[in-house]
């Protein structure tokens, strides 16, 4: 009996395709027919942008594209692992970009092994880490935010891990340095890159602590910081927006020709939508998204900023911010706050912003306690969600 016959059903009507149940149910003495592939034009993979700035959209990846990215991270002191010592646990879902290359694909290839579980459960979770000595680690900032913070963190012996890498979304300098107190690793960084990218472009070296910044340029890729209106090349300090060029950059959006055109230009820039900035070594760091800025007065005001401002409150567990209508100012930022203990008011939440950061960046828009801050299976914060709940 077929267990799966839906499967083989949307197979029925495509020439020469057979299901994965149908293979199954042979002997395996015979084998699908031979398929040329074209590894720079054909498709390999076909994942969706998160969709949370916009609707999501088929990324077109080529069998290239992933190999040049993996041939690009497996280098000493980025991704490069010991095929008899390292252990990697696998909570990130192999759906996303980041858990199907950078975990389970980079793994795959240089024979590391992964423990794999089927959704973030933090008994689970710690208990995989202890138990069979995991010694990388990569997450996303949720997970740095309950190893950094959760009190069942202590029960557990951790004391084997050796790499805490976190991407995804930016991880601040305060939850950087709290998680860099708690769990002491040899090695505490970060990595940047999109679904667009295969998805690496920038990684952090294992032998330099870099906190707030998302890494240097991986080999073979070409990094421009630009001006968000002129387009104009910006220098060392600068923010504007970070546009990519190499062999990791997709081939397009599935069906949708006016996306890509909008996202790589005709000297074959993808262009972001992150803003950010390079220092005098190399180092990128990300403000924000170009669509989730906040406009006060004129004035930008990075939600990503204000967000790793709050995490350095002891009363905060977790936090995000988005920007609200205002007739007079065009927007003001209003955050919405986890608490971590019950005593923490509004008033001390923006007292305690408004005497880190200038004027224009204050929390005109208020705070609003909240018992979870949505996310995506990635860890992104779902802005639109808050914003429509602010809207209702």
């Amino acid at each position: 009996m077929n267990k799966n016959p839906c499967s083989k059903r949307r197979c029925r009507d495509v020439p020469e395709c057979r299901s994965f149940s149908e293979l199954l149910e042979g002997d395996g003495s015979t084998f699908p027919a031979a398929v040329p592939v074209n590894v720079t034009e054909d498709v390999a993979v076909l994942p969706y942008s998160s969709g949370t700035t916009g609707l999501p959209k088929g990324v077109v990846l080529t069998n290239n594209n992933i190999v040049a990215n993996l041939r690009q991270i497996i280098h000493k002191g980025m991704l490069e692992f010991n095929r008899q010592e390292d252990c990697l646990i696998a909570q990130l879902p192999f759906f996303h970009i980041y858990g199907m290359v950078a975990v389970l694909s980079n793994c795959l290839r240089q024979g590391v092994k992964i423990v794999t579980i089927p959704r973030f459960e933090p008994e689970l979770y710690l208990r995989v880490i202890q138990d069979y000595k995991v010694t990388r680690v990569m997450m996303v900032p949720p997970i740095a935010l309950f190893l950094s913070k959760h009190p069942l963190v202590d029960q557990y012996d951790l004391s084997h891990v050796k790499d805490l890498m976190c991407a995804a979304a930016p991880m601040g300098r305060n939850l950087t340095m709290a998680l860099r107190d708690r769990l002491n690793p040899q090695s505490l960084r970060q990595g940047y890159g999109l679904t667009e990218t295969s998805p690496v472009t920038h990684l952090c070296m294992e032998d330099e602590f870099a906190p707030g910044a998302v890494g240097i340029i991986i080999p073979n890729t070409e990094i421009k910081v630009i001006h968000t209106e002129t387009e104009e090349a910006l220098g060392e300090g600068q923010d504007g927006e970070i546009c990519v060029r190499g062999p990791q950059v997709m081939k397009g959006y599935l069906n949708n020709p006016e996306a890509t055109a909008g996202c790589i230009d005709a000297d074959g820039w993808f262009h972001t939508g992150d803003i950010g900035h390079y220092d005098d070594k190399g180092y990128f760091f990300i403000v924000d998204r170009l669509k989730e800025l906040i406009k006060y007065k004129g004035l930008q005001v990075a939600p990503a900023d204000l967000e790793a401002v709050l995490l350095g409150h002891p009363g905060v567990q977790d936090v995000a911010v988005i920007g609200l209508a205002d007739e007079e100012a065009g927007e003001v930022p209003k955050a919405f706050v986890v608490k971590k203990t019950d005593d923490v008011t509004e008033q001390e939440i923006v007292d305690y912003v408004a005497g880190k950061v200038a004027p224009f960046k204050k929390l005109r828009g208020g705070v609003e306690f909240v018992n979870e801050i949505p996310k995506s299976a990635s860890g992104k914060i779902l802005r639109r969600t808050l914003r429509d709940k602010s809207r209702s």
